[in-house]
C-alpha cells in the first residue's frame, strides 16, 4: 500500500525521504518484547501503560475527532520514520514548544540506571520546526493506534491538540509533549547533565550520542534547521570526561 499519490504535493522534495511504513520497526511494535527487555534491565513490571489503559487514553483524546482527518506533528524520528500511512505531509512550526533533550533513559535503550542516556521531547519554548502528517478519516483509527503504541508506551508524554502553522494554512495537530510529572522527564535538567548523559549513555539501541547525531542528520536531510542541536553535539564531543570540573581534572587528597 503506497502513500497517497498526492501526499507530497506541497513538498515534492520530501518524497523518498520518509520511510515506507512496512519497512518500519515501529509499524508492528511488539510491546511484549519491550516488557522482556525492560525486565532484563531491572525495570519494574508495571513501567509501561497497560494495553487497555493506553487504548482508553487514545479513544478519549481522539473522541472529538471521530470520523475526521487527524493531523499529527512530528519533531524527531517520527518525521522520517512515522510508521503510518498518511494522506498529506506539510512542513510545520509548532509555537510554544521546542525540541529539548529532557527525556532521561534508564531503561536500557540508550542508557542505564548507572549511566543514564538522553533523548528528545517537546518542552515549553519559543517554537519547533518539524513536519505534520494528515491521517485520512477512513484510516485514522488504525494509524493513530500505531502512533499511540509507539509514543504512549509509558508515562512520558501528554497527548494534546495544538495549533500548528504551515505555509498552506494553520491546522490543529496531535502533539506528544513532555509530561513534567513523568519520572522519565526532567525539564529542569542542566546543560552539564545533558552533555554528560549524551556523552556516556549507551544501551541496546546504541549510544545517546548516536541518537543525537541521528536527529541532526535526519533534520538536515529534511532541511529542518535547529542550530541548538549542532551546539549540543559540539559540547558532547568536547566533554572532557568523568572526574573533571569545568574541564580541569579533579585531584583527590
Amino acid at each position: 500500500m503506497p502513500f497517497a499519490p498526492d501526499a507530497f504535493r506541497h513538498h515534492p522534495g520530501l518524497a523518498g525521504k520518509i520511510r515506507d511504513p512496512e519497512a518500519s520497526f515501529f509499524r508492528d511494535l511488539d510491546l511484549a518484547e519491550v516488557d522482556r527487555i525492560w525486565a532484563e534491565s531491572g525495570m519494574r513490571a508495571n513501567t509501561r501503560y497497560s494495553d487497555a489503559l493506553r487504548e482508553e487514553m487514545r479513544r478519549e483524546t481522539l473522541a472529538p475527532w471521530q470520523g475526521e482527518d487527524i493531523w499529527v506533528f512530528a519533531y524527531g524520528s517520527l518525521m522520517w520514520d512515522p510508521a503510518v500511512y498518511f494522506a498529506e505531509v506539510r512542513r510545520a512550526r509548532l509555537p510554544g514548544y521546542r525540541r529539548s533533550f529532557c527525556l532521561v533513559d534508564r531503561s536500557g535503550a540508550r542508557g542505564t540506571a548507572e549511566a543514564p542516556g538522553l533523548m528528545a521531547a517537546l518542552d515549553i519554548g519559543p517554537a519547533c520546526d518539524g513536519l505534520v502528517f494528515r491521517l485520512a478519516a477512513d484510516t485514522a483509527d488504525r494509524e493513530s493506534e500505531v502512533i499511540w503504541r509507539r509514543e504512549m508506551m509509558a508515562p512520558c508524554y501528554r497527548a494534546v491538540f495544538a495549533p500548528v502553522e504551515t505555509s498552506h494554512g494553520p491546522v490543529e495537530a496531535l502533539c506528544f509533549v513532555a509530561d513534567p510529572e513523568a519520572a522519565m522527564i526532567d525539564t529542569g535538567i542542566s546543560h552539564a547533565d545533558q552533555v554528560r548523559y549524551l556523552a556516556t549513555g549507551v544501551g541496546r539501541l546504541g549510544t545517546s550520542r548516536e541518537y543525537l547525531e541521528n536527529v541532526i542528520l535526519g533534520c538536515r536531510e529534511l532541511r529542518i534547521e535547529d542550530p541548538d542541536l549542532d551546539a549540543l553535539l559540539a559540547a558532547v564531543d568536547a566533554w572532557p570526561g568523568p572526574g573533571t570540573v569545568s574541564g580541569e581534572l579533579v585531584r583527590e587528597g
